[in-house]
């Protein structure tokens, strides 16, 4: 085999040099611990070398054709990433070179970037009622994730209280940042089980704070879609504890809910998937973090964070850095925590997003999703053996339980995919006190005809 000209470690001798410095007698030493039921031991058939762009092309092509997506298909699908709109000015501004090419790099490459993220920063602290945001991180998950270790080291505390409902998977990001138990980082995250109507028990809640706890942690409106009316009671109670409060929050919901501030929220978290950015696989969607503009809290942002400031010509400003030493970009291992810059393309998009929208489009918006979604809870519960888990107080999503048609999600779910159908994300597994249910999404781009080809379709895959 002939090793490529500009892999240098390809070749034998660098190959031999790397495996004398760390005592390894051959390259299969290293895969010894991997089991060999693990390990392929065939040659893999890749077919032949497709020698011709188009011919590549159309093979590539054919690959994707194999997919299922929601342009030919009718989704309700949510659950953390929902089916909104983008408008084309987002695209249009995403791809401008000014911006895909300033992603990252020195001042004299700026062009525009800066003040561009300063813009976001503002709508996103206009939006959540908190003067002081930082660039965006990875996901909700990672903001959150960054929000509880934040409040961990303005406390000193090492736990964190958390609704038993919330969403499986970011709860996992989080419990990936909060280190293993045994870990001298180690915070441990307490569930709180909800009551009967969804919302998270209070006096469990009370039960459970203590001089150990740094955060009270909740989503609103939750994962399971459910509002959360008693936020100001919740924040109450963490504070005579001296814990902070943390409310991630879906931002389209600001449209029509209350901000978290407004309720006591410390410190606020969020995705910017619905602010313009398209769903897709792989790769961050994006995740804000903003608190109150008091030093305690900015000392802590392990974020980059923008600053405007004043200029040699008069009535001109400058955008730039601030408190860069205090992030992994400035300190490295010594920052407040590691954070990575591959979503700071969807902080422009953000914020092309809410100046387009503006109070009012975002107020219309929140509207129609609650519209959507009450509607299709109303059609859906006329279906013999549907019901609705929680039918009070919900945003665009709602528990839809099928135990009294006989048929487990799964089989539902296959049913609706011939129809051209993505049914409700099944719940059975991750939350089995449910029984056979799946979470629906509801957005502004369901039409009433879409609530209804579904309910029609749910109607004859039960039958």
């Amino acid at each position: 085999m002939t090793a490529h000209p500009w892999m240098a470690n390809s070749t034998d001798a660098a190959k031999a040099e790397m495996l004398a410095a760390i005592g390894a007698g051959s390259v299969e030493e290293l895969f010894v611990q991997i089991p060999p039921e693990h390990r392929l031991t065939r040659p893999i058939d890749i077919g032949p070398a497709l020698v011709a762009e188009h011919a590549l092309r159309r093979h590539l092509l054919g690959l994707l054709d194999r997919n299922r997506d929601c342009e030919r298909n009718l989704s309700f699908l949510g659950g953390g990433c929902w089916p909104h709109f983008v408008p084309a000015v987002c695209d249009e501004i995403a791809g401008r070179y000014e911006f895909v090419t300033s992603v990252w790099g020195t001042p004299a490459s700026d062009k525009g970037r800066s003040q561009a993220w300063f813009e976001f920063c503002s709508l996103i602290a206009e939006l959540v009622e908190l003067d002081f945001v930082g660039l965006p991180v990875y996901s909700w998950g990672a903001a959150g994730g960054h929000a509880v270790r934040m409040a961990a080291r303005l406390t000193g505390r090492r736990e964190v209280l958390h609704p038993a409902t919330m969403d499986p998977e970011r709860l996992g990001v989080l419990r990936t940042y909060c280190e293993p138990p045994r870990s001298p980082g180690h915070i441990a995250l307490v569930p709180i089980p909800a009551g009967p109507d969804g919302r998270i028990d209070l006096a469990a809640l009370e039960a459970h704070l203590s001089e150990r706890t740094a955060a009270v942690y909740l989503d609103n409106p939750g994962y399971l879609g459910i509002i959360e009316t008693d936020g100001a009671a919740i924040a109450e109670a963490a504070h005579a504890h001296g814990a902070e409060f943390v409310v991630g929050v879906d931002p389209i919901s600001l449209g029509v809910l209350a901000s978290p501030a407004s309720y006591g929220a410390d410190i606020v978290v969020g995705s910017l998937q619905p602010l313009g950015v398209h769903m897709s696989c792989g790769g961050g969607a994006g995740g804000f973090i903003a608190t109150r503009d008091e030093e305690r809290y900015a000392r802590q942002y392990p974020t980059l964070c923008l600053s405007i400031y004043p200029t040699s010509e008069p009535g001109e400003h400058g955008y730039g850095l601030a408190l860069f030493e205090q992030s992994s970009y400035g300190s490295r291992e010594e920052g407040k925590d590691w954070t990575g810059n591959s979503v700071y393309l969807w902080a422009t998009v953000a914020a092309t997003y809410l100046s387009l929208v503006g109070p009012d489009g975002l107020r219309e918006v929140g509207e129609v999703c609650l519209t959507r979604s009450h509607e299709a809870a109303a059609r859906l519960a006329r279906i013999p053996g549907v019901d609705i888990r929680h039918p009070d107080g919900f945003f665009k999503e709602i528990v839809v339980g099928f135990d009294g048609t006989g048929r487990t999600i799964a089989e539902i779910n296959r049913g609706l995919l011939a129809h051209g159908i993505f049914g409700g994300l099944d719940l059975s597994a991750t939350f089995p006190a449910l029984g056979q249910s799946a979470l629906y999404c509801f957005t502004e781009v369901h039409e009433p005809d879409d609530i209804e080809r579904l309910a029609t379709a749910i109607e004859e895959v039960t039958s």
